[in-house]
């Protein structure tokens, strides 16, 4: 503060003197309500080393509690006098006073301390995102009829999918554009979550989405109109036209819908006759752990899907009976958007040398996320450990390297619509089908 600024605040000082104790009166409640909330969720890790992995979140009973491992807790009696100085400041001087709102402003301190891990992937869920994220997971939309997720090199959300028929179709919205605004709010710095439930809400009302699209110059703004609740429809499978063996099966994302609708898809194609199959798994983000290792049991042999070890190095292992393991070639599709539990799938399947990985180095999030639920309804989304192949490789940060390195080519796909990725496919799944038939 330069002394203009210290003379201009020494005279509302002295103008406001009277109405000062006042202010400081109707602040006591508030910050009473602060403090409290604030003990609530002194929150601690405990490690239980039996049967498994457990992290258990408990509320501190008293100011200054050492964490795990002798960690100095942040709730200490100067943070809390810290933050009464910092509440009376904002009763006292912030111009806008009269619209601050005590809850927002708690759960913004709730948020602030996951935000500082500086994990992109720990988030705090008031009650309403934890609602949103359980119904994502669950494959159920309340919202325009698109798959988003995130950019890794824009670091903003980005739609990976248009579901047939739906409002965001009807919009003219397109994979791969980049949400720059949700009804006039940036995105950038924003968490996938949250960008999502600016996109949800009520069934019949509108959003505006602010697109950069690219190849194109200015941004396009979309009005889009919210639909019922909608059973989102991961896998899109059929048999090629060009190549009427060759069944072809993606996976936008793993839901827990996801298992069923992948069953029903690989029954269809059988019965068409498939001799090699294509698994697209481009631009999937992840999503539910479970439901990717009861895929990969459909797929793979006898052996190791995935393990974790959590900080202390505790491992859990999902592992597979090979009974139903899959007896056609095939070549799975990836690129750098294909992240978490995509990932999880194309390393074992990789590392098995059970299939042929085709497109691009993939993502590269070998972390896990396990939601903590607290007592008042809202949770916290915390990484608790890494995941390894089965040959244990860690690819956090690194990615997968897929076996045949080929780049999408956008430009053909716009001009005659064709997919050289799929074309290249095509080629191996033909090869090798060959081999077997001789």
């Amino acid at each position: 503060m330069d002394k203009s600024d210290e003379t201009d605040s020494r005279t509302w000082d002295q103008e406001e003197a009277g109405k000062e104790s006042e202010k400081k009166r109707r602040s006591r409640d508030f910050l009473r309500e602060l403090i409290t909330g604030m003990l609530i969720i002194s929150l601690f890790f405990a490690c239980v080393c039996t049967g498994g992995v457990l992290y258990r979140l408990y509320k501190a009973r008293a100011v200054g509690v050492s964490a795990q491992g002798g960690r100095e807790s942040v709730v200490t009696n100067d943070t809390l006098e810290k933050m009464k100085v910092i509440e009376d400041a904002v009763s006292t001087y912030y111009y806008y006073e009269d619209k601050v709102d005590a809850e927002e402003m708690r759960e913004g301190i709730y948020k602030g301390m996951i935000d500082s891990l500086g994990d992109p992937y720990s988030e705090y869920y008031s009650k309403e995102e934890l609602e949103e994220a359980i119904n994502s997971n669950q494959g159920i939309s309340y919202g325009i009829g698109a798959y988003i997720s995130m950019s890794k090199q824009m670091n903003m959300a980005m739609i990976n999918g248009v579901m047939e028929g739906s409002p965001a179709e009807e919009a003219g919205l397109r994979e791969g554009d980049i949400i720059y605004e949700v009804d006039g709010e940036a995105t950038q710095g924003m968490s996938l979550t949250q960008v999502v439930s600016l996109v949800k809400g009520r069934e019949g009302t509108t959003v505006q989405l602010t697109i950069y699209r690219e190849g194109e110059v200015d941004f396009q703004r979309l009005e889009i109109k919210r639909s019922k609740r909608l059973e989102t429809t991961t896998v899109d499978s059929g048999m090629l036209e060009d190549a009427d063996n060759i069944g072809y099966l993606r996976i936008r994302e793993f839901d827990t819908v996801t298992v069923d609708q992948y069953t029903e898809a690989m029954a269809e194609l059988r019965g068409h006759g498939m001799e090699g199959m294509i698994l697209d798994l481009r631009s999937n983000p992840g999503g539910d752990v479970n439901a990717v290792v009861e895929i990969a049991r459909k797929i793979l042999p006898e052996g190791l899907i995935v393990y974790t070890e959590d900080k202390q190095g505790v491992r859990k292992e999902y592992t597979c009976d090979g009974k139903k393991e899959l007896d056609v070639p095939l070549v799975v599709l990836v690129n750098e958007y294909s992240a978490s539990a995509s990932e999880i799938l194309a390393g074992a399947i990789q590392d098995y040398h059970k299939g042929t990985l085709v497109g691009t180095t993939t993502y590269g999030k070998g972390i896990v996320q396990q939601i903590q639920r607290l007592d008042d309804g809202t949770a916290l989304k915390l990484t608790i450990s890494a995941y390894y192949t089965p040959a244990g490789r860690n690819i956090h940060g690194v990615g997968i390297k897929p076996d045949v390195e080929l780049e999408y080519d956008y430009e053909g796909n716009e001009e005659t619509g064709s997919d050289n990725q799929v074309e290249r496919a095509i080629e191996i799944l033909n090869d090798e089908i060959s081999v077997e038939n001789n």
